[in-house]
């Protein structure tokens, strides 16, 4: 039995640290998802009771459309990573994860507590954290970038749909 040339053997070995990468940004997304439902898992009778603009989703929209835009999130990411050690991409990360983390703390803000007024401020740092992070993400991979476009699109129509029914219910 003859072995794998060097070369090979590093090359196995890369794409599999991507592929275990990429597992890990789509565990880290997908568990932020899981958290939102859950405080969210009571919601849709309060969506539905709260007076909203016309222009407002279907309450069933949220989570396929999410479902979609998580694994963006994830593969961004791991396209900025993929070829770089976590070192290398340290600030970068740090504000994927800080985009991360206020989405995470808007479900509860906005389902849980009601705090409409304090969740609208979170969504606007969330694209404010966002719009950091597609900036720098550009710089190591413009696609990883565009990969943010359509989330940020969306987080956008949340935070004005926030705000309309912040002032509608208040």
């Amino acid at each position: 039995m003859t072995q794998a040339p060097p070369d090979q053997d590093r090359r196995r070995s890369a794409s599999r640290r991507s592929l275990l990468l990429l597992v890990l940004l789509l565990a880290v997304c997908y568990a932020v998802a899981a958290l939102g439902g859950l405080a969210a898992s009571d919601s849709g009778s309060t969506y539905r009771s709260l007076d909203r603009p016309a222009w407002a989703p279907p309450s069933w929209l949220f989570g396929p459309v999410w479902t979609v835009l998580y694994a963006t999130i994830a593969f961004s990411a791991w396209l900025v990573l993929r070829h770089r050690p976590l070192a290398a991409a340290r600030k970068e990360m740090a504000f994927w994860g800080l985009q991360l983390a206020l989405n995470l703390a808007w479900t509860p803000l906005f389902f849980g507590a009601d705090r409409y007024g304090l969740a609208f401020l979170d969504i606007c740092l969330l694209l404010a954290a966002l719009a950091v992070t597609m900036l720098l993400f550009r710089r190591r991979s413009p696609v990883a970038a565009l990969l943010l476009v359509p989330y940020a699109l969306w987080v956008l129509y949340a935070a004005s749909l926030n705000l309309a029914i912040w002032r509608l219910n208040t």
